[in-house]
């Protein structure tokens, strides 16, 4: 595939072919559904997530999507994402493959829950006055 130089969402979709842009609308409506205030953008040349810091990214490539909820993300779900090449931060869905919708929304709800605790935990350490 080629090197993604887009400025938005819709833009790096629509550099892809049918059926990858197909999986990554399938990506793109799970985390918006898991994550409705997230906000969105492109950060590392891929789709990228935010809400009260880094959510999950994700990107095509030649043989797979590769989804990026961070060390955290991934660590948490080893069990259910052991059918899945992975590393420390990242997941690699074949292209060949159907896309684990199911899971991928628990993963963007864990790491909402993570970054909302986090920025909590902040507000408190800080009198309630938001840092």
């Amino acid at each position: 595939m080629k090197k993604n130089i887009a400025t938005d969402v819709d833009s790096y979709i629509s550099e892809y072919p049918p059926t990858v842009q197909k999986m990554l609308k399938q990506l793109r409506a799970a985390i918006r559904k898991a994550a409705p205030k997230a906000e969105e953008s492109i950060s590392y040349m891929m789709p990228a997530y935010k809400l009260q810091g880094p959510l999950v990214y994700f990107g095509a490539y030649d043989k797979h999507i590769g989804f990026y909820p961070t060390g955290t993300g991934v660590a948490a779900f080893q069990k259910e994402i052991a059918s899945y090449k992975s590393s420390k931060g990242a997941i690699q869905f074949p292209l060949d493959q159907p896309l684990p919708i199911a899971l991928v929304e628990k993963i963007v709800k864990y790491r909402v829950k993570q970054n909302l605790m986090k920025a909590d935990q902040k507000v408190k350490k800080t009198n309630g006055k938001v840092p």
